[in-house]
């Protein structure tokens, strides 16, 4: 398996986000009403707008994929619970994402609650270290 190939999956290659870029990235850009169909409900929050026809490598692909899951308009919990299921479903195993502010722990609860069975939390001052235990199945 190549570590840049898009179909790879199970990369054990550790990519670090770094969720203030993502968040400003967001407030700079020309909104059109898909992309708040994408930031807002759940369902769309999950699905890419559009398949990758070239190779990308697998940090920037998933820096791509988020600006299209998150929002500014959701918790931070919700965006971090997004970036770790997107994470999950590019096939990774371990992500840090590097946050303005250490989490507090009914943040990191309420981020566990909805990921437990899939990843272990631990958190470094403003660095959020995930593990993923296996990827998400394809479907």
């Amino acid at each position: 398996m190549k570590k840049d190939d898009p179909e790879s999956v199970g990369s054990s290659e550790k990519i670090c986000i770094d969720y203030t870029d993502c968040l400003a990235a967001l407030c700079n850009k020309r909104w059109r009403f898909m992309d708040a169909m994408y930031g807002v409900l759940p369902i769309f929050g999950m699905v890419t707008k559009r398949s990758l026809s070239q190779p990308v490598a697998t940090k920037e692909r998933l820096k791509m994929l988020a600006l299209q899951v998150l929002s500014t308009q959701v918790s931070d919990e919700t965006n971090i619970v997004r970036l770790i299921t997107l994470a999950q479903q590019q096939g990774l195993t371990a992500l840090d994402i590097q946050l303005p502010y250490p989490l507090t722990n009914e943040q990191l609860v309420t981020i566990g609650e909805e990921c437990s069975d899939t990843m272990a939390l631990s958190q470094q001052n403003e660095r959020l270290s995930i593990h993923l235990k296996s990827p998400a199945p394809t479907k």
